[in-house]
């Protein structure tokens, strides 16, 4: 596959992501108070509003501008890397894990305090779990798919790698 279909699978998914995330977090923030929750689909899904200043499970919260930091380095680290990606699923990934992370640095830019110190709007609330938002389910998802295209051999330039080469010392490559 050529490059520039990798960018455009990859393009794709982080602009549904994207945009998914951030036309709920503007409902969420126009529609309910902060800590107000409703059912969606009872018992198993809710919608609860909360601001997130740390990561997952509200850790770091003193340490928002370094999520900021690190949203920006990878965003641009994938923008980098995606002239490699022969491989759909890595591309489909990556723009997943993009998508999310662009939702989220946009709350952080744009959201109070705003700056880079704001706040993630979280509002997904399922059973014995964090609350969470759709950019979150992106970078989930894209990080899963990369582990899932990493254990079946899968490289980004789309080759599989064979047993023989897993397994293959250099030695015997030499031979």
């Amino acid at each position: 596959m050529k490059t520039r279909h990798a960018f455009g699978w990859l393009a794709l998914f982080a602009v549904i992501i994207y945009a998914a995330d951030q036309l709920m977090k503007l409902w969420v923030v126009a529609n309910m108070t902060e800590g107000e929750s409703f059912d969606v689909w009872p018992p198993f899904l809710k919608w609860y509003f909360i601001r997130n200043p740390g990561a997952a499970f509200s850790i770091g919260e003193d340490y928002t501008i370094v999520f900021t930091i690190i949203m920006i380095i990878a965003s641009a680290a994938i923008l980098f890397f995606i002239r490699k990606v022969r491989s759909i699923g890595w591309a489909i990934a990556l723009g997943l894990i993009l998508g999310g992370a662009l939702g989220n640095l946009t709350d952080r830019l744009f959201q109070p305090p705003g700056g880079g110190w704001g706040y993630v709007v979280d509002y997904v609330s399922v059973p014995n779990f964090a609350i969470f938002n759709f950019a979150d389910v992106g970078v989930t998802s894209g990080v899963c798919l990369v582990i899932l295209l990493t254990l079946l051999g899968i490289g980004y330039d789309g080759k599989r790698q064979r047993k023989s080469e897993e397994t293959e010392t250099p030695t015997e490559a030499s031979s």
